[in-house]
């Protein structure tokens, strides 16, 4: 099966937001942008035209959907653009490597507080990663 091609974004058309809220995109006069009346966001329109990206953010990359057609698909960001692999990566030298030389090394009672450590600093990332991606 092979993947739909993306359409070019048509300044005199009507789309559906796609921030799922139910709104529309207006274009914006004198502008390569988009405005929802639901959301408020403003997205503008790059890749000659191919991609619709989200212009103001809270997200650590910009949002970005090409139309289908009938619906949007979300433009995946590069890998190295997310806190995702960053946060695993993190979580791994702490769980993996971290904590098991720590637990060989301690002695008596410091076992405990040795694991409350490493569990503290993997939660971390986590935390990171939630607060990233949460609405």
């Amino acid at each position: 099966m092979q993947p739909q091609k993306a359409d070019k974004i048509d300044f005199n058309s009507e789309y559906p937001c796609p921030c799922r809220r139910r709104g529309q995109l207006i274009p914006i006069t004198l502008t390569e942008a988009f405005g929802c009346n639901r959301c408020q966001q403003i997205f503008v329109v790059e890749d000659n035209g191919y991609v619709l990206e989200q212009l103001s953010t809270t997200y650590p990359y910009k949002r970005a959907w090409r139309w289908r057609g009938n619906s949007w698909q979300v433009v995946h960001p590069r890998l190295g653009e997310s806190y995702l692999p960053v946060a695993l990566g993190i979580i791994f030298v702490l769980v993996i490597i971290w904590l098991p030389l720590a637990l060989r090394l301690a002695n008596g009672y410091s076992i405990i507080a040795w694991a409350m450590v490493a569990v503290l600093l993997a939660i971390l990332p986590a935390l990171m990663v939630w607060l990233t991606y949460r609405r």
